[in-house]
């Protein structure tokens, strides 16, 4: 029977703290947290994250950091001889395990167990930490374990720890190890001792990191080892995901897109001074390789962490891209060219150079396009891994040259595209278009184009759009019909979403298309995710309240069912924000049938609240008195603050170029504010009062909110207006 406490299982031998004391630890940081173990990393969004990055001292202690000169690259292999555990100590580990995970014990108990255990691992660091069942335990005393046993322990296995994170389990150990010491960054007093670790480390990964690179369980190491350097959490979705909705609603720009290194989620001070001489010697040491990196699946993989974290950091970018490349200098040779090209089409090196594509400085990205693209954009295209990099090229395009270059060599092959199945080359063009403000009426013909015959009327974009793939593959497509039950195309409700996203001179066709849909062919759309969201898109257009509301108006007998749907809701809420009263009424009175179906689904709570059900069943003539005063407030708001640029339609197609951003949102929020402050069901609200210009307004539900951004001037602001145009028509006269 095994005692519990710190004194049931005592050390072996006496606990030797020197190694620890030589190190002074200050400094502070935050926290990482780990998820599942991922041994794949794609494509990724960032978004703009805020937090301090700087080295603190690290640039005085890994300058130690060295490979070993003049060593020639070694053929990677991985297998070594696993030295099996003595009995003793497997019998003492099993007995620390049995402890720490059969009964309650309290944190300060815990860790001393955890230290107290870690210290009968020196020396046999290596055959514990690849043993299948010690690993496990091991792990868990690196996670319960205070600051100094954990830097101990990887100190004392620096030199193995290759050789550790290359094997099954060992990497297991490695992992935790890592994911440990980015807990205990949070800690005051830390920073030092575990730069002096991560030094160690990266000492020994710099001897031979080819090795490491291409084995499953060591690249995945290696890369949470770069992460922790960096300051990114080791369980980024910004290093690690690879969702393709991610990377569309990057491309397409419907998520924002930092290719400065300050777009990582969680970013948190690092050490990045040691990132980039690790990253610039693993590079030193592996160029030799490279021509099997580029191609290998590992490798690949942390080439491609490695870049996404130097993002930002344009000297070192420059200097790791080259080699990357296969350059022997710093700029891209004539003669590799064609070599780049035909790596482009393995998977491999295809990732790759998406994340080159990305992080590249400008000058780089130029060099890029005019020398490797040029000439090659449709052939890439056609590739079913080529594309994905076409792709990218585009959506990181950085000028109107860039987007007129490009343009030249696709804007003639969209119907060539959708026929061969590349539509995410089409979409991605598109939406550079509309990032950088070119081509977009020569794009939105040339949509039309690639999807109806000459003389077609265009009631077809639409539909055939929503099906691309099922019109594109369809033997008689003079006879093409709606695919009733068919799911609609990803790309091709992603590219209606962005059509709708540009000025209304542009897209009258893709208008007039939409609201000529039938009947029952609106109801398919709308019960379809994607479909759904193109409806929404419509709704939020430039196209007139006219155009909006002959759509909504086929809706009439099914809001009802719609609004219980998951997609369906958000389109019903889009319909009554844009409806007149008396369309918003007939949405209410559809929705009174449904009310406590509605009320048990997700949406439908927030649907109630908003549209006022209930106080529309009990008082109509109340309800439709607030909706009458919520229009009349935002159209004398309109009135008064709106210009030409926020009308529905555009005597200048230019306009929108010149649209002031920071205009659009203050409408936008506005209206919101308006429709908040009108939302309660308990009190009408007062018409012809002002809004008041301080205090909290208390909601529907009762939780107070501050004053609105523009609700607390809005009246003062339109009186004001109205007074100074009384004035000059006093002087006028």
């Amino acid at each position: 029977m095994v005692a519990i406490g710190s004194k049931a299982l005592p050390l072996r031998r006496h606990r030797n703290c020197d190694s620890i004391a030589k190190c002074s630890m200050a400094g502070e940081d935050n926290t990482y947290n780990q998820g599942g173990r991922r041994r794949n990393m794609g494509r990724k969004s960032m978004k703009k994250s805020k937090g301090p990055e700087s080295g603190g001292a690290a640039g005085e202690t890994h300058k130690s950091i060295q490979h070993s000169n003049n060593q020639e690259p070694s053929v990677p292999h991985t297998s070594f001889l696993r030295q099996q555990v003595d009995p003793e100590t497997a019998k003492y580990f099993t007995e620390i395990s049995n402890v720490i995970e059969g009964t309650e014990i309290d944190m300060e108990e815990r860790s001393s167990i955890c230290g107290n255990a870690l210290e009968e691992t020196r020396g046999k660091e290596v055959e514990l930490a690849t043993d299948y069942i010690i690993s496990h335990t091991l792990q868990t005393l690196l996670q319960g374990c205070a600051i100094d046993p954990l830097c101990s322990f990887l100190q004392n296995c620096s030199k193995d720890f290759p050789q550790i994170s290359m094997d099954r389990s060992g990497s297991h150990v490695a992992e935790t190890a890592l994911k440990s010491l980015a807990e205990h960054l949070q800690e005051n007093e830390s920073q030092s001792l575990i730069e002096v670790t991560l030094n160690d480390i990266c000492q020994a990964i710099v001897v031979n990191p080819v090795d490491v690179m291409v084995n499953c369980h060591g690249s995945h190491v290696l890369r949470s080892l770069l992460c922790l350097c960096k300051g990114v959490p080791l369980d980024s979705s910004d290093i690690h995901s690879k969702k393709s909705s991610a990377v569309l609603a990057q491309r397409l720009n419907f998520k924002s897109s930092r290719s400065d290194g300050s777009g990582f989620h969680g970013l948190h001070q690092g050490f990045p001074d040691m990132l980039k001489l690790l990253v610039s010697e693993i590079l030193k040491a592996a160029k030799k390789d490279i021509e099997m990196l580029q191609v290998d699946q590992y490798g690949s993989l942390v080439l491609q962490t490695a870049l996404k974290l130097l993002a930002g950091y344009e000297q070192e970018l420059m200097h790791a891209i080259p080699v990357v490349l296969g350059c022997k200098g710093n700029l891209i040779e004539s003669n590799i060219v064609k070599r780049l090209l035909s790596l482009m089409k393995e998977t491999a090196f295809s990732h790759l150079m998406e994340v080159i594509l990305e992080v590249a400085p400008d000058t780089l990205y130029n060099e890029l396009i005019t020398k490797v693209f040029i000439n090659s954009l449709f052939e890439m295209s056609s590739h079913h891994c080529g594309n994905f990099v076409i792709q990218a090229l585009i959506s990181h395009a950085r000028s109107e040259d860039h987007v007129e270059l490009i343009w030249k060599e696709l804007g003639t092959k969209f119907k060539n595209l959708f026929g061969m199945g590349k539509s995410g080359v089409v979409a991605s063009l598109l939406a550079a278009c509309h990032r950088i403000h070119t081509h977009e009426h020569q794009c939105c013909q040339a949509l039309i184009g690639a999807v109806c015959m000459e003389n077609e009327p265009p009631r077809c974009i639409v539909p055939r759009i929503l099906f691309l793939d099922n019109y594109f593959y369809s033997k008689d497509k003079s006879n093409w019909d709606w695919p009733s039950g068919a799911r609609m195309h990803t790309i091709g409700t992603l590219l209606l979403q962005s059509v709708f996203r540009l000025p209304t001179d542009f897209i009258h066709a893709f208008i007039s298309s939409m609201t000529s849909l039938e009947e029952n062919h609106l109801l398919d759309t709308s019960k379809d995710s994607g479909g759904a969201r193109v409806i929404e898109a419509f709704l939020d257009s430039e196209a007139s309240a006219k155009q909006k509301r002959k759509l909504i108006v086929k809706f009439k007998g099914h809001f009802g069912e719609l609004s219980v749907l998951p997609s369906g809701s958000f389109t019903v809420e889009k319909c009554f924000d844009v409806s007149n009263v008396s369309l918003r009424e007939v949405i209410v009175s559809e929705m009174l049938d449904v009310q406590a179906e509605l009320s048990k689904t997700k949406q439908g709570p927030h649907l109630l609240r908003k549209f006022d059900v209930e106080g529309y069943a009990k008082r109509p003539d109340q309800w439709k008195s607030r909706q009458t005063s919520r229009e009349s407030v935002y159209n004398d708001f309109i009135s008064t603050f709106g210009s030409n640029t926020t009308k529905s339609s555009y005597k200048d197609a230019n306009s929108t170029h010149n649209r002031s951003k920071s205009q659009q949102e203050k409408l936008k929020d506005m209206r919101k504010e308006i429709n908040t402050q009108l939302s309660s069901s308990h009190t009408p609200f007062l018409a012809n009062k002002p809004f008041k210009s301080s205090g909290q307004k208390r909601h529907s539900d009762g939780n107070e909110s501050r004053p609105g951004k523009f609700t607390k001037h809005a009246n003062e602001d339109v009186a004001k207006s109205k007074q100074k145009s009384h004035r000059k028509r006093k002087h006028d006269g």
